[in-house]
């Protein structure tokens, strides 16, 4: 039974999310919507497909009096990219109430064309640190001091990459009853401080990993003596993708990944800090069109990529954190669909695999080639000689006690031999036709699926 009845509305946001088709609240909206109408403050901890945008803006839209023409809500992002989604999510609400005024304020939006835009207070800010800040406290076109809710988006990331400060700064200029949602995939040590400082009694609402990546394969491909670029581009062809989603550590060697795609006659965007403001916005507007098939990101800029047909993910060794590999490999699996994160290693990434499956990561161990994905030992497990085996089975026939030597033992020896090496054999190609069986009909499952959601 659906739970789309649970929660009243003003007939706005009825509308509004009646227009949004949903079969049912997620999750992390069942709990945080309540909590937010009751204007309590919210520690939400989920990674991203959880639903937690819809979570925020639905009470915010709820909340807006349209007869007072100044700002009622703050919504602070991490990145112009994860800003202007939100951004592209919230103005749908205007084609059911266009009276709600909601602005942008990002490097992507030029400074003065910004100011322009702020000499009537909007309804509804969303933006990033920096620019949230210099609009309210420095050129103070901006009055963010008359919202009743501040919502932080992404805040590991905020936090992470030094703009807590910025927030911090807003934060303490705004009024005393002020409701807080902060949103987050981990809470980290160093984020503490700040819930203390400005959070009053907060609700703790998490949504547990495994609920958002339960439909997730995790493949090890070991990378030997190529590196990452040169294995991607061997595996590649293996690949059937809807979107392929490939992340890079650094912005240097995203850029250099997908030239090396692009030299191969792949259709490539990149997503990362190194690009222009114009060059961004085409990309993301290429992403969120669907229009790209492979997509090379790095873990900040990623977190502005928040679609649902992402059919592949390639981490291109493991990040330092390792709770990014987590959201990197939760961005596949999703709308029903079975999700397949493919992990390239080579030995300085030991000690990251084996923490991941301490934490509950289930690999598997593939390689490609010869046109086929095999099926390879279990990851740290020696392969032993071929002849281990044989060696075995020789050594109890000859160690025997008791036993006697008879007319013509060496030819009869040399059989058992052979016969034993013959069934060794045997054995080996069945459990390779019983791998490449099972990998076909999962591929097949893989195809069959994505064509249903391509419908």
């Amino acid at each position: 039974m659906s739970n789309m009845k649970m929660f009243s509305f003003n007939r706005k946001t009825t509308e509004y999310v009646e227009s949004l088709g949903f079969e049912e609240y997620t999750p992390i909206q069942l709990k945080v919507i309540p909590l937010a109408k009751k204007k309590k403050d919210i520690i939400g901890i989920s990674a991203t497909g959880t639903g937690k945008t819809h979570a925020f803006l639905i009470p915010v839209f709820d909340g807006i009096d349209v007869a007072r023409q100044e700002v009622q809500a703050v919504i602070c992002a991490p990145t112009r990219e994860l800003a202007r989604q939100i951004y592209e999510r919230a103005v749908e609400y205007n084609e059911i109430d266009p009276s709600v005024s909601i602005r942008l304020v990002s490097g992507e939006v030029e400074k003065s064309r910004m100011e322009n835009q702020l000499k009537n207070q909007p309804h509804i800010v969303i933006g990033t640190p920096g620019r949230l800040k210099d609009a309210f406290l420095q050129s103070q076109v901006l009055r963010l001091d008359t919202a009743d809710v501040f919502v932080v988006d992404e805040a590991d990331m905020t936090l992470e990459f030094g703009f807590l400060d910025d927030v911090d700064q807003v934060c303490g200029r705004m009024k005393e009853n002020l409701q807080m949602m902060v949103f987050s995939a981990t809470i980290p040590q160093n984020l503490q401080p700040f819930l203390r400082k400005y959070l009053h009694e907060p609700t703790v609402v998490e949504i547990k990993k495994q609920q958002a990546q339960a439909k997730v394969t995790h493949i090890l491909v070991p990378c030997k003596h190529m590196d990452y670029k040169e294995k991607l581009l061997k595996i590649l062809p293996g690949f059937q993708p809807y979107v392929c989603l490939i992340f890079a550590n650094t912005r240097k060697y995203a850029s250099e990944v997908a030239e090396a795609l692009r030299s191969e006659g792949y259709d490539v965007t990149e997503v990362h800090g190194d690009l222009t403001t114009r060059q961004r916005k085409n990309a993301m507007k290429d992403v969120m069109n669907q229009n790209a098939t492979y997509i090379v990101a790095t873990d900040i800029a990623a977190r502005g990529i928040d679609i649902e047909a992402v059919s592949h993910v390639v981490s291109l060794g493991f990040p330092n954190a390792l709770e990014y590999y987590v959201h990197r490999s939760g961005r596949t699996g999703r709308a029903s669909l079975d999700g397949v994160c493919y992990a390239l290693y080579n030995d300085k990434d030991e000690a990251s695999i084996r923490s991941l499956k301490g934490k509950g990561i289930l690999f598997e161990h593939q390689d490609y080639k010869g046109g086929n994905w095999i099926h390879l030992l279990p990851y740290g497990q020696k392969r032993t000689r071929k002849n281990d085996v044989v060696d075995k089975e020789i050594a109890k026939m000859l160690t025997k006690k008791n036993q006697k030597v008879k007319p013509g033992y060496k030819k009869k020896r040399q059989q058992e031999i052979e016969k034993i090496k013959r069934k060794q054999r045997r054995q080996m190609i069945q459990d390779s036709i019983k791998a490449q069986t099972k990998e076909r009909a999962k591929q097949k499952q893989r195809e069959k699926r994505l064509s249903n959601a391509d419908r």
